[in-house]
């Protein structure tokens, strides 16, 4: 594919940071520079916000030349998505308000969560709010742009993309996450190493992958990173360095995330203190996000210059790279179908994907260290009884799979997993598809 003009579809575009970010990585490729940007968001200030920002962003990285974006913005989505040739998903179905009701209500039965984004009872019901939004999407997509890319960002990524392939039918599917790099990246600053110097494979689901290789000019770099951890008291004392020890590789998300995936952990008020877990700390991102949305409003009304830095963000890599047909590597959540040999081939994994003009093209992994692979089946266990609840409309799924989220399961007895699935049923009762709202009892 060679497009010289693309046009790029930006869904949920309300989340202006974002946006903006994803902005700034897209028009430092020249090549991109005369994009047709599309913008779409339900919330019309937040909309006007975002078409504002980056019509700044947009002057400021083109200047007046000849190559320089077309920014549009469209409270109908599907104004948006018409001849869309990529799709960037970055909805979050229920803002803030949804996201405490997925803490303040588990916190009620006595089970805590730190971000609650991915597995465990928030991952579980942001996924069924946002099932049905993926589906009209998809439709709106099949009709309006069939041979677009749905580059997606939006979480629950795995149970997402997992959904997205099974019940809409859309090949041209690919979640994008950026803790692959970013752990990269800090593991190269913690070892001394630059990051472009390093070269690494990693492989497994979204938030809990492995870094199978890390190795600097030949010499592998994990003896470095152990006799560092041995130096250093402090770093023992987080939930990523803690799994690495005791897995012999390193986990590719943030201790705040790897401790909701596993039931070791936030169950025990002895670990939430040894490995300082901040629980309910996505409560405060949201905040931040709030905070920073009405700086940016503000800064768009007194005509004040908005910061705004690169993000090394792939799905801008990925459209460069499509468009020019320039080849890279990045890491992708695409439906496993023997990428990864030892789990679930409906499951959808994280792997390395080659992209140039022949689109994203997943590579073969082969078995995962079989340590690794139990639990990542763990995970993709949980993600299959949430997508089978929605697409078989089978409300019993959910209990299903809050019984096996192992973090759930180490905190409360099943009777009160299925009291606690109730109340989430009744307070997301608006988002969830009809045939799930249904409370079920013991």
């Amino acid at each position: 594919m060679t497009l010289s003009t693309p046009k790029i579809a930006f869904i949920g575009a309300g989340s202006v940071v974002f946006t903006q970010g994803l902005l700034a990585d897209l028009l430092a490729f020249p090549e991109l520079r005369g994009a047709h940007i599309a913008l779409h968001d339900i919330d019309s200030e937040r909309l006007a916000t975002a078409e504002g920002a980056a019509r700044q962003i947009a002057d400021r990285l083109t200047g007046s030349g000849s190559s320089h974006p077309r920014v549009t913005a469209h409270p109908d989505r599907r104004a948006a998505l018409q001849d869309a040739d990529f799709v960037i998903n970055i909805v979050q179905v229920g803002m803030g308000e949804a996201t405490r009701t997925d803490f303040e209500i588990p916190q009620r039965h006595g089970l805590w969560q730190t971000i609650g984004d991915t597995l465990g009872i928030g991952g579980i019901f942001r996924a069924l709010r946002t099932f049905p939004v993926l589906k009209s999407l998809a439709a709106d997509i099949a009709e309006l742009c069939p041979d677009a890319w749905l580059l997606n960002y939006t979480n629950p990524m795995a149970m997402n993309v997992q959904y997205l392939t099974r019940a809409t039918g859309l090949t041209r599917v690919v979640g994008l996450c950026h803790s692959v790099y970013w752990t990269i990246h800090d593991l190269g600053e913690l070892l001394g190493v630059p990051h472009e110097e390093i070269t690494y494979r990693a492989a497994g689901v979204n938030h809990q992958a492995w870094v199978l290789r890390l190795e600097h000019q030949g010499t592998d770099l994990y003896p470095l990173l152990d006799k560092l951890i041995e130096q250093e008291p402090e770093l023992r004392r987080r939930v990523r360095v803690d799994m690495y020890r005791r897995l012999g590789f390193y986990p590719t998300e943030t201790s705040e995330h790897s401790s909701e995936y596993v039931p070791w952990y936030l169950h025990h008020d002895s670990e939430i203190e040894r490995l300082r877990l901040p629980v309910g700390a996505y409560l405060g991102i949201v905040d931040e996000n709030v905070a920073a949305y009405e700086e940016t409003r503000r800064a768009l009304a007194a005509g004040t210059p908005l910061t705004v830095e690169g993000t090394m963000e792939y799905a801008p890599q990925i459209i460069h790279s499509i468009v020019t047909g320039t080849p890279r590597t990045v890491y992708g959540n695409v439906p496993n179908h023997g990428l990864i040999d030892n789990l679930p081939a409906s499951g959808t994994v994280e792997v390395p994907c080659l992209v140039d003009d022949m689109g994203v093209q997943p590579t073969k992994v082969g078995p995962l260290p079989a340590q690794l692979a139990a639990l990542n089946r763990n995970y993709l266990s949980m993600n299959e009884l949430v997508v089978r609840a929605a697409v078989e409309d089978d409300p019993r799924s959910i209990r299903q799979a809050a019984m096996a989220d192992p973090a759930t399961a180490a905190a409360l007895p099943v009777e009160r997993i299925w009291d606690l699935c109730d109340d989430m049923v009744r307070a997301h009762a608006d988002l969830l598809q009809p045939s799930l709202r249904a409370t079920l009892g013991h």
